[in-house]
C-alpha cells in the first residue's frame, strides 16, 4: 500500500472520518479549538519517551503491561474518592502481578481523557417526558442535552487536567506504598478453595513487603527519636512508593487531538531515525517531533482503524506510543498493511496490538494474526482485551459480561501465544474501584469469586457505558494472571486443573 510522508497534525482532514461529530456551530468550534491550541500541554515529551522506553522492555518480555480503568469517564465522576479508588485498584492489581511474575509492571490508566466513546449508531430513538418518541444524538445521558457542544472539548481538557494533577499528587505523596495486602478483604470469596489460595498469596506478599521495610529497602528516613518517618514527615518514598502511572484514552475526537499536538524538543539522548519525515526541518537548531500532549498513550479503536481513514492518518505521525484494537474483522494481511503505515521504520515500543475477539472467536483469529506479525518481523506488544468481545444483554436488559468468558478469552490468549512461539505482554481491562455511599462495589459483571447473579446486577449498576469489573472481580483476575506467571517462572505449565482457572472460569448455577 502506498503511503505518503507528507504528514502534519491536520493532514487527517483530507481523509474520510469514521464516527464523526457534526457540530451545528462551526464558528464556535473554531473558537474552542483555538483556545485549546494555546493551553499548556498535559504531558511532556520526557514522560512520553520514558513510556516508550518502558514499553520496549515490555516488548522484550522484561516487563508486563497493565492497561486499565474506566470504559469511559464522566465529568460528574471526577471526584477525589473515585480517582483515589481507581488508582488504588491499579496499584493493587500491579502489586499482585509483580509478586507472581517477578518482573516490573508498566501501568497505563484509562484515565484523564477517556471522555469520548464511539457509537454503533449516531442517533437513537428515545421517549421524551410526554411519552413521545424522538430521535436524538447518542452522546449523552440526558435525552434533552444531546446537541454536540464544542465547549465540552474545553471541559474535557480541564477535567483531564484536574484528574492528572490529583493523580500526580497522590503518587508523589506516598499513596503507592499505602496499599497493604493485609487490608484486602476476601470476605466476598464464596469458594473455600479459592479463598485459601487468595489468602496464601496475600499473606506471602504482605510478608515480603514487611521484610523489605525491616531491612531498610522501604521507607528510609530515621527521625531524631530513632523512628521511621513517612514521606509527609520528611521521609523518602522508597522503591514501593516510586511508581510511574501513565495516562491514555482512545484518540477518537481528532479536532481535540490535533489541537493538543505540538512540535516539541526531543529529550536529550532520545534516538529518532534520521530519515524520519516527522522532524520540523524549518528549525535547524532543534530536534523537534510531533507529540500529542493530551495523554502519554493513545489507541485507535476497532471502528476507526480504516487504512485509508483519518484516524490512521493522524496516528501514523505522532511520536507517542500507540495502541491498535484488533478484532475478528481484521484480516492478517490488513494488519500488516496497518503496521507498515503506523510504524514503517519498525521502531521498538511504538505499537501495541490490543486483541479483542471474544471467547468463542479467539481460536479462529489470534493464531493467524500472530503468524502474520511474526513473518513480517514487525516489533509489537501483544495485549489481551478480554472485555469488549464478551458483552451480552441480561434478561433485565442491562449490558453485562460474564466473568467466566473473560477468563476463557484470557487463558486462551495465554495458551495460544505460548503454542505459537509468542508471548502475551499485557492485559487491557475495564475495571473500577468505585464504591457506593454504603461502601459496596458496583455490580455490573456477572460471576467471579463473589458469584454475582443476574438478580444482583441492578443493586449497584453505575456504568453509563460498558459494564466494568468491580474491585473484587479485578483482584480475582490479578490473582489468576499472577498465578499463571508464577507457575511459568517455576517451570510448571498451567493446566486445566489450575484452581484459579477452574474456580473463576466456571459459570455458577445461581446465575
Amino acid at each position: 500500500m502506498e503511503t505518503h510522508n507528507e504528514w502534519s497534525p491536520s493532514s487527517w482532514r483530507s481523509k474520510p472520518v469514521a464516527q464523526p461529530v457534526h457540530y451545528p456551530d462551526e464558528t464556535q468550534l473554531s473558537n474552542v479549538l483555538e483556545k485549546l491550541r494555546k493551553l499548556p500541554p498535559l504531558v511532556t515529551p520526557g514522560e512520553i519517551e520514558r513510556l516508550r522506553t518502558q514499553l520496549t522492555r515490555v516488548q522484550n518480555n522484561e516487563a508486563f503491561l497493565l492497561h486499565a480503568g474506566d470504559c469511559a469517564e464522566s465529568f460528574e465522576a471526577c471526584t477525589e474518592e473515585n480517582i483515589s479508588n481507581k488508582i488504588g485498584l491499579i496499584l493493587s492489581f500491579s502489586l499482585i502481578l509483580i509478586w507472581g511474575a517477578r518482573m516490573p509492571v508498566v501501568r497505563i490508566g484509562r484515565i484523564a481523557g477517556q471522555y469520548a466513546k464511539p457509537r454503533s449508531s449516531p442517533t437513537e430513538k428515545l421517549k421524551d417526558h410526554s411519552g413521545s418518541v424522538k430521535e436524538v444524538m447518542s452522546f449523552r445521558l440526558s435525552p434533552d442535552d444531546r446537541a454536540p457542544n464544542p465547549e465540552r472539548l474545553l471541559s474535557a481538557y480541564f477535567y483531564s487536567t484536574t484528574t492528572l494533577n490529583y493523580v500526580r499528587s497522590l503518587l508523589a505523596s506516598g499513596f503507592a506504598s499505602l496499599n497493604n495486602p493485609r487490608d484486602w478483604s476476601l470476605s466476598h470469596v464464596r469458594s473455600p478453595v479459592l479463598r485459601a489460595e487468595f489468602e496464601n498469596i496475600s499473606s506471602g506478599l504482605a510478608d515480603a513487603l514487611e521484610f523489605c521495610r525491616v531491612i531498610g529497602a522501604e521507607p528510609g528516613f530515621t527521625s531524631g527519636s530513632g523512628g521511621i518517618s513517612g514521606y509527609a514527615n520528611g521521609g523518602v518514598r522508597g522503591v514501593l512508593g516510586e511508581v510511574d502511572l501513565y495516562t491514555s484514552h482512545e484518540g477518537l475526537m481528532l479536532d481535540y487531538e490535533e489541537s493538543l499536538t505540538r512540535f516539541m524538543s526531543v529529550p536529550t539522548g532520545t534516538s529518532i531515525p534520521s530519515e524520519s519525515p516527522l522532524m520540523n526541518s524549518s528549525v535547524s537548531t532543534a530536534r523537534l517531533a510531533p507529540y500529542n500532549t493530551s495523554a502519554h498513550f493513545l489507541w485507535v479503536g476497532d471502528r476507526t482503524r480504516q487504512l485509508d481513514g483519518a484516524h490512521i492518518e493522524y496516528f501514523r505521525g505522532i511520536r507517542n506510543p500507540i495502541g491498535v484494537k484488533v478484532g475478528p474483522s481484521m484480516k492478517p494481511d490488513e494488519l500488516i498493511q496497518l503496521l507498515e503505515v503506523v510504524n514503517p521504520r519498525h521502531e521498538s515500543g511504538k505499537v501495541t496490538l490490543i486483541t479483542r475477539y471474544g471467547a468463542e472467536k479467539i481460536e479462529t483469529h489470534l493464531p493467524s494474526h500472530i503468524a502474520a506479525v511474526q513473518q513480517s518481523r514487525h516489533p509489537v506488544i501483544w495485549v489481551c482485551d478480554p472485555m469488549h468481545g464478551n458483552t451480552l444483554t441480561s434478561s433485565s436488559g442491562l449490558k453485562t459480561r460474564h466473568f467466566s468468558t473473560i477468563v476463557a478469552e484470557l487463558t486462551s490468549c495465554l495458551r495460544i501465544h505460548a503454542s505459537s512461539g509468542s508471548r502475551l505482554n499485557g492485559v487491557s481491562l475495564e475495571f473500577t474501584g468505585e464504591l457506593n455511599e454504603e461502601g459496596y462495589s458496583v455490580t455490573e459483571c456477572l460471576g467471579g469469586s463473589m458469584e454475582l447473579s443476574e438478580e444482583e446486577l441492578g443493586l449497584r449498576y453505575q456504568s453509563f457505558c460498558d459494564p466494568r469489573l468491580n474491585f473484587e472481580q479485578s483482584l480475582d483476575l490479578a490473582f489468576l494472571v499472577s498465578n499463571h506467571f508464577k507457575n511459568e517462572r517455576r517451570g510448571r505449565a498451567s493446566t486445566g486443573a489450575d484452581v484459579f482457572a477452574t474456580e473463576l472460569g466456571r459459570k455458577y448455577d445461581r446465575d
